[in-house]
């Protein structure tokens, strides 16, 4: 995997970045790359997530989900990083096992979705570290009555990620349900490579070592100097043109094995790094589709967006056939790969040319170990960035004041910011 930086270099623009301008960018680099080291020695919230791609353990995964042979589906119940970490690697990679995701609480969606599966040959993942996220547990509340009107046993298809205590734990001792850990000191959002994003991986049948050596070689990578780190040179980069008025971050893969990942790349930067005041909004866009929608607003609309262009650059191809149109005789011989990589490069000079900042980032191909590449350096360059920031990346205030609101109106408690729902002014239209 290799990050370019070419196209954010401009000394003519207001938000363009010079050489000299990334050598003392580099300086704060070495002292943010000192503390995340020391964060990690220390097994330090946050910073332990660095440290999973030699601290998770595959046969442990392999071991929990072997009692589960030759099914047909599976189907997570989590949110947020309780599932894209997982939807990500299952999306991008091809498995004879369907792998589903109850991450919303859409009646229905999930009544839907449960109505066309055969519960009897699908595994049921609960992913909570709490056991009390009202989302999950409700879903899976929906999925148990389902299963048990479909006769189906819960508990012969189903094993629980989860902390040491909690609802989930409980439920588990009680029903001697297969479980995996949580792993202490890594947020939800971080959480792909520990049992978290890894255990669907493995019940489809991907090759999780793989996943993790990815990530380990990009954990070697990190260093003192942004220039020797593809993680650390993206993260720095992003936090200097944020500074610079680059407010958003449009993160456009040219593969739509990697579409999810977009999904999981904008719940990782808006929620660890959009405190106080701070942050850079991530927006999902895909290549080259959204070359036609979106690519009009980023090329010539405000010049506030860094654009991020991912690929792959090897591929399985499909041949363009000959045809005597002669407006269309520049495509044939060519394949549909070279016509993706094209658009990939048109798009990149045209920003170029608008003076608009753009990365280019590659893997060698969307497999488990180019997929542990690129997710373990999102992960570093979120944290690179969030230290030369001075935001706490680790937490989400914001989101739990959302969680203790729709507790409280659910009755779970009393809670103040239930209370700032109904002082809610209206001026409705019809």
């Amino acid at each position: 995997m290799h990050v370019d930086l070419g196209n954010v270099l401009d000394t003519a623009s207001v938000h363009g970045l010079s050489r000299e301008s990334l050598e003392r960018l580099d300086e704060r680099v070495a002292a943010a790359h000192d503390r995340i080291q020391q964060g990690r020695a220390d097994s330090e919230h946050g910073y332990e997530a660095l440290n999973l791609p030699s601290r998770t353990d595959p046969a442990a995964i392999r071991d929990a989900v072997s009692r589960f042979d030759d099914p047909e589906a599976i189907v997570t119940v989590g949110i947020g990083g309780s599932a894209l970490g997982a939807a990500t690697l299952t999306d991008a990679l091809d498995s004879d096992v369907d792998a589903y995701y109850l991450d919303n609480v859409d009646p229905e969606a999930v009544e839907s979705l449960l109505a066309d599966l055969d519960l009897s040959k699908t595994v049921v993942n609960v992913v909570s570290r709490s056991g009390t996220t009202a989302e999950t547990l409700a879903n899976f509340l929906v999925v148990r009555e389902a299963m048990a009107d479909a006769g189906v046993d819960w508990a012969d298809r189903t094993f629980v990620t989860t902390g040491e205590e909690g609802n989930l734990r409980d439920l588990a001792e009680k029903h001697d349900l297969p479980s995996l850990p949580v792993p202490d000191g890594v947020p939800g959002r971080f959480s792909v490579l520990s049992t978290v994003g890894l255990a669907a991986a493995a019940i489809c049948g991907h090759d999780i070592e793989a996943i993790l050596e990815g990530a380990a070689a990009q954990e070697s990578r990190l260093s003192d100097s942004l220039f020797d780190s593809p993680a650390y040179a993206y993260g720095a980069v992003s936090y200097a043109l944020a500074e610079r008025g680059m407010s958003a971050n449009a993160m456009m893969p040219y593969a739509e094995s990697l579409e999810t990942f977009s999904e999981w790349f904008a719940q990782l930067w808006a929620e660890s790094l959009g405190k106080d005041g701070l942050g850079q909004t991530p927006l999902r866009a895909l290549g080259a589709t959204d070359q036609h929608s979106q690519l009009q607003l980023y090329r010539a609309g405000p010049n506030d967006k860094l654009v991020t262009l991912v690929r792959a650059t090897e591929r399985d191809d499909v041949a363009i056939p000959e045809t005597d149109l002669d407006g269309l005789a520049y495509l044939g011989g060519a394949s549909l790969g070279e016509l993706l990589d094209a658009e990939f490069e048109a798009t990149e000079a045209s920003l170029v040319a608008a003076g608009r900042p753009n990365v280019r980032i590659e893997i060698d191909r969307v497999d488990e170990y180019g997929l542990g590449e690129l997710l373990y350096a999102m992960e570093a360059a979120c944290v690179m960035y969030g230290e030369l920031a001075s935001v706490d990346t680790f937490v989400q205030p914001a989101v739990e004041w959302g969680k203790r609101a729709a507790r409280g109106l659910l009755g779970g408690g009393d809670f103040e910011e239930a209370d700032a729902v109904a002082d809610k002014e209206e001026l409705v239209v019809e």
